[in-house]
């Protein structure tokens, strides 16, 4: 699809003395491009006109849509007319009196980094067409960047992915942004900027820092990391949207539910991280030690005992960026003003419904078109698209079942089996099934199995068991393994989240 090592960077060649501080004074006194002007943009580019007088944004919506088409006509009636104004003269292009919008050619020749603010429908296609513009114009030290919070898919190998592991030095921009809340005066917004070389992330970060005095940018080298986090919270906020919805009688349930989401996609990440090919090169190939960018320490690994020897199996050295664990954060909270983000709303209208029809949705299709009912359009709940592949993220990723147990439930609710949908439907609406469900499902297989052999105290096998493993406790974890029971306790009798658990460890298997 890509070629994997394409060079994206700040600089044409190999960092050299009086070009290279030539190149920095070039990009720092540059302007910042955006391509496919959605809300997220459209609000950024509304807090620079409002706090500053020196402009250094230009706009570029898609072919045949409006610069304002992401807002509500409630939303466009409430802005300053002055700042409207303000926006349009980024968006219009100065090469001719035509009036016309800027296209991504025209960011290309006049930004020095551009980033395409496309959904996951169109960011393979932009992504391809700026790179090829960049090398006809010959602007190829103009630096692309993303801010697409979903996971792509091959529809020819059937294959989901985060696109910066496509694209080693894509860069990617992220921050939490709620709804409306850039257009409010007094509003602060925190972001990264990454960039798996350490001297185009800190360019990239200060010029995006430049935007306005609202706006504070760390720069940090976790491209992958922060993109994969950013789709497994779109996903997250729905089901905390749904449990602030349905479950705000319960003051014990929601912060359950709230902190194992968020631990759950950091969790998952750091396995992603693994995956890397280039993860080495991140600490070790950088100009300048990454502690100098922000980070507390240079590594952060977690190791597990396998086989007699410690396996590192986790790199969670990206959890350090603030800005990208507030988004999550963010992201499941209520505000106290104002809305909350699109996905955590989706997760709302799911509870509505939910609450009115006493059933899971029958499928993707009618949760759609409930959100659609209630003002959500399609192509902003990244959230669902990401949902949509996600049995093949957790193969391609090899992310344990355990540390992604709630997105499980809610790709269940939503795209699960008829079969299966009345006891997924109980375990989100009873509290005492959820709260077991969220206690039960975080454990590891050995750890289950364990728990098995407790619940089987009356079989001869568990007893030897457990009088074996303390006395020989090297063979634990082998013979563990090898466990089955004949008389275990019948699936009739098992307690519904019990029956959802096994159900989702059977099912959700490469496809």
């Amino acid at each position: 699809m890509f070629e994997k090592n394409l060079t994206n960077s700040f600089f044409a060649e190999h960092y050299s003395s009086e070009p290279t501080a030539i190149r920095i004074r070039e990009v720092l006194n540059g302007k910042v491009g955006f391509y496919s002007v959605g809300l997220y943009p459209a609000s950024l580019a509304y807090n620079c006109a409002l706090q500053n007088q020196g402009l250094n944004i230009l706009l570029a919506p898609r072919a045949g849509r409006e610069l304002f088409g992401a807002f509500s006509d409630i939303d466009l009636a409430e802005m300053d007319n002055a700042i409207k104004t303000k926006i349009k003269s980024m968006a219009i292009s100065n090469v001719d009196k035509s009036g016309r919008y800027n296209t991504l050619q025209d960011l290309i020749i006049n930004c020095e980094l551009v980033v395409l603010s496309s959904n996951s429908k169109h960011i393979i296609n932009d992504v391809d067409t700026a790179i090829k513009l960049r090398k006809e114009l010959k602007r190829d030290n103009v630096l692309i960047a993303c801010l697409v919070g979903s996971f792509c898919h091959d529809e020819e190998k059937n294959e989901s992915f985060v696109l910066c592991e496509k694209l080693n030095n894509l860069a990617f921009f992220s921050g939490f942004h709620r709804h409306g809340a850039l257009r409010n005066p007094l509003d602060s917004f925190t972001a990264n900027f990454c960039h798996p070389d350490a001297m185009n992330a800190i360019l990239g970060a200060k010029l995006l820092n430049k935007i306005s005095p609202n706006i504070q940018v760390s720069a940090g080298v976790h491209n992958v990391e922060g993109q994969y986090i950013k789709a497994a919270k779109n996903m997250s906020s729905i089901l905390a949207g749904f449990g602030h919805a349905f479950h705000k009688n319960n003051p014990g349930l929601l912060p359950t539910l709230l902190t194992l989401l968020l631990d759950q996609c950091l969790d998952q990440a750091a396995y992603v991280s693994m995956r890397r090919t280039d993860r080495e090169d991140l600490y070790t190939k950088q100009p300048f030690p990454i502690t100098e960018l922000g980070y507390s320490v240079q590594r952060i690994d977690a190791s597990l005992l396998k086989d007699g020897d410690f396996v590192q199996v986790r790199d969670h050295t990206f959890s350090q960026l603030t800005a990208m664990v507030a988004d999550v954060r963010g992201s499941m909270m209520l505000p106290l003003s104002g809305r909350p983000t699109r996905n955590f709303q989706a997760g709302e209208v799911l509870a509505e419904r939910m609450i009115e029809f006493k059933r899971c949705p029958k499928g993707v299709d009618e949760f759609m078109e409930w959100c659609e009912k209630s003002g959500l359009k399609r192509g902003a709940l990244e959230g669902i698209n990401s949902l949509n592949y996600w049995p093949h993220i957790l193969w391609k990723y090899s992310i344990p079942l355990s540390n992604s147990s709630m997105i499980n439930l809610l790709y269940m609710c939503i795209f699960g089996p008829p079969a299966i949908k009345k006891d997924i439907y109980t375990v989100m609406t009873k509290s005492r099934e959820l709260t077991n469900y969220c206690q039960e499902s975080v454990k590891s297989f050995q750890s289950r199995k364990i728990s098995d052999l407790l619940n089987n105290l009356h079989l001869k096998t568990s007893i030897d068991f457990i009088n074996k493993s303390l006395t020989d406790q090297d063979q634990l974890l082998f013979d563990l393994n090898e466990i089955e029971f004949d008389n275990r306790i019948e699936s009739e009798k098992k307690a519904i989240y019990n029956k959802v658990i096994d159900y989702i460890e059977t099912s959700l298997i490469r496809i």
